[in-house]
């Protein structure tokens, strides 16, 4: 169970670097992070 809550790892730190240092998201980052988002969930789940 430690591998699906490793891999949002990476959601974390693009929200923490959009509010701490104002990055910008484009389209594609944003489908990225919902596509990684959902595989994660979708591993926990199963």
């Amino acid at each position: 169970m430690v591998a699906p809550i490793d891999k949002l790892s990476v959601l974390v730190t693009v929200i923490f670097s959009y509010f701490a240092f104002g990055e910008k998201l484009k389209g594609r980052a944003v489908l990225g992070l919902v596509l990684l988002t959902a595989g994660t969930v979708a591993m926990a789940v199963v």
